[in-house]
């Protein structure tokens, strides 16, 4: 599941850095509060240039929600589908413009008016509306390029996190062996 969760925030994410998708931690969230609306607005407006059309990217999550309606137990393909189409993908679609808003508070938190107004003439650009177009692809990429190196040093990791565990008289739950 944590892999279609994954892909999930890939996709809404897309072309952004993982920490504009993360919640305000508590040194942000008191910044977050005091933003200049003149640095929010150009944070907004690089958020959704980044975003590029929202109905192509709400479409191109339909089939990862339609693995991740599998996942939590509607194992019929035609009732996961029609859950995603008659409930998932309503309820994303009405609550967009909160996703938009809080990457906007993210990256206005992150960077000055100045930086977000010159991000946002990029992203105007051909070459920039050329990136909007390519990050699924990129993200798709991305994606099977984290999981195949996952999968190459997860023998390694296993083999080690046994050891770990065993060094500190572990079991495999994390509890102390009884003594």
């Amino acid at each position: 599941m944590r892999v279609f969760q994954l892909v999930f925030v890939l996709y809404l994410g897309v072309g952004l850095p993982c920490t504009a998708l993360a919640q305000p931690t508590p040194s942000t969230t008191a910044t977050v509060a005091v933003l200049d609306p003149a640095t929010l607005k150009a944070a907004r407006e690089v958020v959704t240039q980044m975003q590029g059309d929202r109905t192509a990217l709400l479409s191109a999550i339909a089939a990862p929600m339609v693995g991740m309606m599998q996942q939590i137990g509607i194992k019929q393909q035609d009732q996961a589908q029609a859950l995603v189409q008659e409930v998932v993908m309503p309820t994303l679609t009405a609550h967009y413009d909160e996703l938009l808003d809080i990457q906007a508070r993210s990256f206005a938190s992150a960077l000055g008016k100045d930086d977000l107004q010159a991000i946002a003439a990029f992203y105007a650009t051909p070459a920039g509306k050329r990136l909007v177009t390519a990050q699924p692809q990129l993200a798709q990429a991305q994606l099977a390029g984290t999981q195949q190196w996952m999968q190459s040093v997860m023998p390694e990791m296993q083999g080690k996190l046994t050891k770990a565990i065993q060094a500190h008289g572990w079991t495999a739950g994390g509890q102390a062996k009884p003594r």
